[in-house]
């Protein structure tokens, strides 16, 4: 494509500039409007500055990757609710054998999720999980979260919907979820382990230090473990009617009475003893029943308290001062009468609760079962977006509720700016200036040889932590795409495959590469748990060699 006129493509790259400063600079002191607003902005510019047309511009939107963005993250928002990621985060410290290992379940944690469940749900949903880990283990958190982002980036270049430039790589070179996912899962998996490498080899001395609480790790567990089984029913059926209010009241009014039996009926302990055995046989035959004991001082034994009438029996009888001998008798015989026999139903309440847990239950099952009849849906190749669409709206009917409280959830504004993308960067095409720069580099960028994958790798680095991955991936993608094709055809999806892991193992590089990294630098900072500022340089300085080591296993490794 040709230059165009000097007035396009002077108007066409100032919009683009604008755009790209907001995009990378969203609080930028001159114009802080934000990323969204940014986006919009530029795609405007480029309407009123005629650089494409008003219908250019409504034809320049992907419906297509947005209906997958917006599937994706109806999905997550689900998951959540069913504490999927809950689950993860548990599971990052279940066992663990020290912060060496922590760092390993992360970096492999993180980056199976992300390749699900996108890098960015990943980075939002685990991050405060690995600074809890961080402060139980008595450890600076930042190789936990150098070990979640950049893991997190890895991760989600192995399928389609693992990240938003893999969306758009996918749905334009329409390379199948199997196909993409077997062309990248090799260099993930290396990538990953050598990752995990990099990290432990940089931080391997802050890793050994001592922790000064050796349970911290394990009080965290039996914690959290207990809330995530809470709609056991096994754990229901044996709990107790009683909340711990009432059970601390009986156990308060039984000791007060206990000692005033003591003053007045010292003599009576043996027979006490006796009696009391007699009631405790009663017991074991319940089904079901709430047992207070408590252990007298004296010789005497225990007191059983059985049932809710008990207390008000008690204060029937030994207010009036009859003998314990016909106190005993008159409690045995109302243990054997059927009007004050032990229960043994739940009551009303407690069925509806156990009901309700069950039906929680069995909600969190469909919403995992769905999750997978649309991972399995993806790999034998249906459309990845009405895919995501109807496993979103599936899961939206089985919630049977008004779906506008999990709908909010969704980022609209991801949405949005995805939009004033498209429109942005197709005037900015438009403009000629891509395809002049591309026709320089192309003849030493052909993925034909060795030094051609190199040029075409530092180029995409390059231009993914300048104008960022996505915009590069939609200037880029077309281009490269058509090069490799004229070449060799054979070649157009390993040459697709090759721009999707740069240009997403390239946002480890700096801080700013990624939406991933950001994502876990401010949940750090503003984190009422263990608050961390993840600085630029100490990023850069595990992100470089990270990056490129990553990026040349992945070149090795991935295949037409």
């Amino acid at each position: 494509m040709m230059l165009a006129s000097a007035e396009k493509v002077v108007l066409g790259s100032i919009a683009f500039a604008i755009f790209w400063v907001l995009a990378v600079f969203p609080a930028v002191p001159f114009l802080p409007i934000g990323r969204t607003a940014g986006s919009l902005l530029g795609a405007m510019l480029m309407v009123l500055f005629r650089v494409i047309t008003p219908d250019q511009a409504y034809d320049a939107i992907d419906l297509p990757i947005l209906g997958l963005l917006f599937g994706t993250m109806v999905v997550s928002v689900y998951l959540e609710r069913a504490d999927m990621f809950k689950y993860l985060g548990i599971l990052l410290s279940w066992k663990s054998m020290g912060a060496k290992d922590l760092l390993c379940r992360i970096c492999i944690i993180s980056a199976i999720s992300s390749a699900f469940f996108t890098n960015d749900t990943t980075c939002v949903v685990l991050t405060e999980f690995v600074l809890k880990i961080a402060k139980q283990n008595n450890i600076p958190p930042h190789p936990f979260l150098l070990g979640l982002a950049s893991s997190a980036n890895i991760g989600s270049a192995a399928t389609p919907i693992g990240n938003p430039q893999n969306f758009v790589i996918a749905i334009q070179s329409s390379i199948s979820f199997g196909e993409f996912l077997l062309g990248i899962l090799p260099a993930m998996i290396l990538g990953v382990l050598v990752n995990s490498v990099i990290l432990l080899s940089m931080f391997w001395k802050l890793l050994s230090i001592e922790k000064d609480e050796e349970n911290g790790s394990t009080e965290m567990i039996s914690e959290e473990d207990a809330t995530s089984h809470r709609f056991s029913p096994a754990t229901m059926l044996h709990a107790t009617p009683l909340n711990s209010q009432e059970l601390n009241s009986v156990t308060e009014n039984m000791n007060g009475r206990s000692s005033l039996n003591l003053n007045g009926n010292a003599g009576h302990g043996e027979t006490l003893g006796n009696q009391i055995n007699l009631g405790e046989s009663k017991m074991r035959e319940a089904s079901t029943g709430v047992v207070v004991e408590s252990t007298r001082n004296s010789s005497a034994s225990k007191e059983v308290w059985v049932g809710d009438n008990f207390p008000q029996t008690r204060e029937e009888n030994f207010p009036s001062r009859r003998s314990t001998r016909s106190g005993l008798n008159e409690r045995i015989e109302m243990m054997n009468s059927p009007e004050v026999a032990i229960p043994v139903q739940l009551s009303v309440e407690e069925k509806e609760r156990l009901t309700k847990r069950r039906k929680k239950l069995l909600w969190k099952t469909s919403v995992y079962l769905v999750t997978v009849g649309m991972l399995i849906a993806l790999l034998k190749g249906l459309n990845m977006s009405w895919t995501a669409l109807t496993a979103a709206l599936t899961l939206v009917v089985l919630d049977f509720k008004d779906a506008g409280q999990c709908l909010e959830k969704v980022s609209y504004s991801l949405l949005v700016f995805f939009c004033g993308m498209f429109i942005t960067v197709d005037g900015f095409n438009r403009t000629g200036i891509p395809s002049t720069l591309w026709n320089l580099m192309e003849p030493d960028a052909r993925i034909n040889h060795v030094s051609g994958i190199v040029v075409l790798a530092i180029v995409i680095l390059v231009l993914s932590n300048i104008a960022s991955n996505v915009p590069t991936v939609l200037l880029l993608g077309a281009r490269v795409a058509a090069s490799v094709a004229a070449i060799s055809p054979g070649e157009e999806k390993k040459a697709w495959l090759i721009l999707a892991w740069v240009s997403t193992i390239a946002g480890n590089l700096s801080l700013l590469g990624s939406a991933a990294n950001l994502i876990v630098c401010e949940q750090a900072r503003n984190s009422q748990v263990f608050g961390y500022t993840l600085s630029f340089w100490r990023h850069l300085k595990f992100g470089v060699p990270s990056t490129l080591i990553v990026t040349a296993i992945g070149l090795a490794l991935i295949k037409g």
